[in-house]
């Protein structure tokens, strides 16, 4: 019976150290202003005028809520639709305030931003972008944005 006890203990032992010897995945190191720089792209990306220069900023599997239309967007071409709209007001987005969090390859960034038309008008909203890191650039995994309830 002792050696049965020895047995399953080593077995115990060697199983649980088995787990950690797995390699953990490494975190790429960012910081507030890496994740800042990222609503600059986007924005930048606006300014050009092509949908399609909006949607490479983002996963081919995000979730694009926007703030002037009901139809939930998953992929690439719903929300190049979404952007071929929404670019001819030629918006260009400010960031009013922000909070940014940032974890393991992954970073939020939420807030609220206004936009201004090319016809002067503007709309203010909150937003909440999150981006994952793919293994060699930042992408945003979903974006919802929605008109203030309140003027």
């Amino acid at each position: 019976m002792k050696k049965m006890i020895g047995i399953i203990g080593s077995l115990m032992l060697i199983s649980g150290t088995a787990g950690a010897v797995t390699p953990t995945a490494t975190c790429v190191k960012t910081d507030n202003a890496e994740i800042e720089a990222l609503f600059d792209r986007w924005n930048a990306s606006l300014k050009t005028g092509d949908p399609q220069k909006v949607a490479e900023n983002y996963l081919s599997d995000a979730v694009l809520l926007p703030t002037v239309s009901n139809q939930v967007r998953l992929t690439d071409a719903e929300r190049e639709d979404y952007f071929k709209h929404f670019l001819e007001k030629k918006p260009v987005g400010h960031i009013d305030s922000r909070t940014i969090r940032i974890g393991c390859n992954k970073a939020i960034d939420t807030g609220t931003y206004t936009f201004t038309f090319a016809d002067n008008s503007k709309v203010s909203a909150r937003y909440t972008f999150t981006y994952a890191w793919t293994g060699d650039e930042w992408k945003i995994s979903s974006h919802h944005s929605s008109a203030m309830p309140e003027s």
